[in-house]
């Protein structure tokens, strides 16, 4: 839906998007061995929150990304593949003293990878929230927030807090995916930042290992306003927590993996797309993993994102030829 139809929807008088997000966008160089070696190198765009926007955007929802990039290069490469992908960028803000940050993934063994970050001082980690004042004022239907941006720096994590009281004020949904980055920041450091969160937050995603950061257990979060809490087991698929008598759980989709960077932020796209979408919550643990299932099947960090009407896709026999 774009985001004249949302507007149209409401009668013109409703949000601009269905998401907003912000956060880093990076210039992303992969290599297909060792870097010390000359491995031959592709040049694409990185990011929690863009990928999530993108992926998104290809099921068809109003995105937008008000993120901070350089006055550089890498910067108008991240604005430009956005737009391509249907992301709304107005808001995004350049920065003319600081850089575009940057990652290197160097593939080592197989499907095995590892990832090298330069972001300090970057564009993104002096985001603050006065940068952020034209998107909030020009609404959507749910903020997607994520614990990298509050990792950044003072200056970003003070933007995740001011987005999250206005969204909430504002009647949106806050959705809060935790992504701790163990790179950026420790994990006592990430729970006295995103622990306080909660009160804001409507539905909490998270890994079993990062749910301890912001919440002993998915009843502590409950009891915390949290309305769902999403546990992403990877391959082991997912389960949710609403209060009811059982958390409700979903298998992972059979895939032959390629490639796992980024599957976290496909799952994230598909749930939010089911909540948009006023999909059963099984319906939305279903679209979450199948699109968990699309990008660890092909290399990229959103590359491989389904548009809407490929979803069915997985359903195929292998080795078919869809015509």
């Amino acid at each position: 839906m774009s985001g004249e139809a949302v507007a149209a929807a409401s009668g013109g008088r409703g949000p601009r998007w269905d998401v907003l997000t912000f956060g880093e966008a990076m210039l992303s160089v992969r290599t297909g061995g060792p870097l010390a070696v000359g491995a031959d190198a592709r040049v694409a765009v990185a990011g929690a929150e863009a990928n999530a926007a993108i992926g998104l955007a290809r099921l068809g929802h109003a995105a937008a990304w008000a993120g901070r990039v350089g006055a550089d290069e890498p910067g108008r490469l991240v604005l430009r593949a956005l737009r391509g992908e249907g992301v709304d960028v107005t808001y995004a803000t350049t920065d003319d003293e600081a850089p575009t940050g940057a990652m290197l993934r160097e593939t080592r063994l197989g499907d095995v990878c590892r990832v090298h970050y330069w972001r300090a001082g970057s564009a993104a980690s002096r985001q603050r929230p006065g940068h952020l004042s034209g998107a909030l004022a020009a609404g959507a239907r749910m903020l997607h927030l994520t614990g990298i941006t509050a990792a950044l720096g003072a200056g970003p994590r003070e933007a995740v807090g001011a987005a999250a009281r206005h969204a909430r004020g504002h009647g949106w949904q806050v959705v809060l995916d935790v992504n701790h980055r163990a790179r950026l920041w420790s994990a006592e450091e990430a729970t006295a930042a995103l622990r306080p969160l909660l009160r804001w937050v409507d539905v909490l995603i998270a890994s079993d290992d990062e749910l301890p950061l912001v919440a002993g257990s998915p009843a502590a979060a409950l009891r915390e306003g949290v309305r769902e809490v999403v546990i992403k087991r990877a391959g082991e698929g997912a389960e949710l927590h609403t209060g009811a008598a059982a958390p409700l759980r979903v298998p992972a989709r059979r895939v032959p993996v390629r490639d796992t960077v980024g599957a976290g932020d496909a799952f994230c796209a598909g749930y939010l797309s089911g909540l948009l979408d006023g999909l059963a919550p099984a319906a939305r643990l279903d679209r979450a993993v199948a699109c968990g299932g699309f990008a660890v099947a092909t290399e990229g960090d959103w590359e491989g994102l389904p548009h809407r009407d490929e979803l069915p896709l997985l359903d195929a026999a292998p080795g078919s030829a869809v015509r």
